[in-house]
């Protein structure tokens, strides 16, 4: 008998090798933020070696509203509830212009409540199905990127409607009433501007082709409402972090396994390499003396050039270190998510949604993108100057 086992064949190696680069390159695509991020604080940490210190760089309280918030929205998608929600006020419009105001808005006021990028994942989908259905894709492009807009913008009004401000409000401890103080002009202001953006889209007669019929689960709504509101207590300080994360996580454990795995984990990553990124560099003395030495002369300036290159969530989280005076960095990081692409993690994944569902007219929508943001973004900038 034959013990001798053959080796495998070079074409096995070249097929394994050939599906492993192809799915690192498919991960890079798809996780560049956190691929991105991830480098940042590797580089940063041949200048900060490895040590103690580093536990303090997380923000535990952060990681778990940000877990407890998605795992929750995750819940909702599940049972339907925001597409019965979007569907309902939808069908009460009859023009492309109330119809795209309409989808504008949801995602405006969701992402209030769920955070700029679960409304994003919630109701980009609802954009490009209405669209797609009427044979109006050709105004896909707006469409995105005014649910984009909307998204970052309607979510600076709340702690938790966009990551940075669960972190500033956080990491600061911003009184409530003064975070809202702070807010409601920039987000008065951009409400306008959203509306008149809008109202150049034409009012020509819109019918939804399909329509889908769901049923709502009272049972489970009712409980994670409950849930949801036990989220919104540990932001607002209210509820123990570590109890509120154990019991939601138990709960959903029980009832609805799914929601679970569909936290952005790769978003939480992400967070974690901030962290470990703005705490090295914040301990870099030639970082640190050049921060502390601009920083003061224009925070919101400084803030707003510095999420065009990193994004608003690192450079809130590294400017944080070297500042106190949060209500203008707090202003800069949101209004700050406007402009390039890679200001905000929630163009990146407004911009993936439209290259899925239409990849022939990326240049236009490149184009449209930055003439809409950066337009947004000066007037925004304007108007917090001339009111601070």
């Amino acid at each position: 008998m034959n013990t001798q086992y053959e080796l495998p064949s070079k074409r096995f190696f070249k097929l394994d090798f050939k599906h492993f680069f192809r799915y690192i390159a498919l991960f890079i695509r798809e996780q560049v933020v956190l691929v991105l991020a991830s480098l940042a604080a590797l580089i940063t940490c041949f200048f900060v070696p490895i040590d103690a210190a580093y536990l303090g760089y997380f923000d535990f309280r952060t990681l778990a509203c940000l877990f407890c918030t998605l795992a929750v929205v995750g819940a909702f998608k599940n049972i339907y509830v925001f597409e019965i929600i979007a569907q309902k006020i939808i069908e009460r419009f009859h023009t492309l212009r109330n119809v795209i105001l309409g989808i504008v808005f949801i995602t405006f006021f969701g992402s209030m409540l769920l955070a700029n990028d679960m409304a994003l994942l919630t109701f980009l989908p609802l954009g490009f199905l209405v669209l797609d259905q009427t044979n109006k894709k050709n105004y896909m492009a707006f469409t995105f990127i005014m649910q984009n807009i909307a998204a970052n913008l309607g979510g600076m009004l709340t702690p938790f409607g966009n990551p940075q401000n669960l972190y500033l409000y956080s990491y600061f401890q911003i009184p409530t009433s003064e975070f809202f103080q702070i807010m409601w002009i920039p987000f008065i202001s951009a409400t306008v501007l959203i509306i008149v953006c809008c109202l150049f889209v034409k009012s020509e007669p819109l019918k939804l082709v399909h329509h889908t019929e769901y049923t709502i689960n009272p049972t489970r709504t009712s409980i994670y409402a409950l849930l949801f509101l036990l989220s919104i207590g540990i932001v607002f300080r209210i509820v123990s972090y570590i109890l509120g994360t154990i019991l939601i996580t138990f709960i959903l454990m029980l009832l609805d396994k799914k929601a679970l795995k569909s936290v952005n984990y790769p978003l939480l990553l992400t967070f974690c390499m901030f962290f470990v990124f703005s705490g090295n560099m914040a301990r870099i003395p030639y970082v640190k003396q050049v921060f502390e030495s601009i920083l003061p002369l224009n925070p919101l300036l400084v803030g707003v050039v510095s999420c065009q290159f990193i994004s608003n969530v690192p450079s809130a989280i590294l400017l944080s270190r070297f500042t106190i005076d949060y209500p203008n960095l707090l202003v800069a990081v949101n209004i700050g998510g406007l402009g390039t692409l890679i200001a905000s993690l929630a163009s990146l994944i407004t911009f993936s949604e439209f290259k899925k569902n239409n990849p022939k007219d990326i240049k236009k929508y490149l184009c449209m993108f930055l003439g809409i943001n950066f337009s947004f973004l000066i007037i925004l900038y304007m108007i917090q100057t001339l009111t601070a």
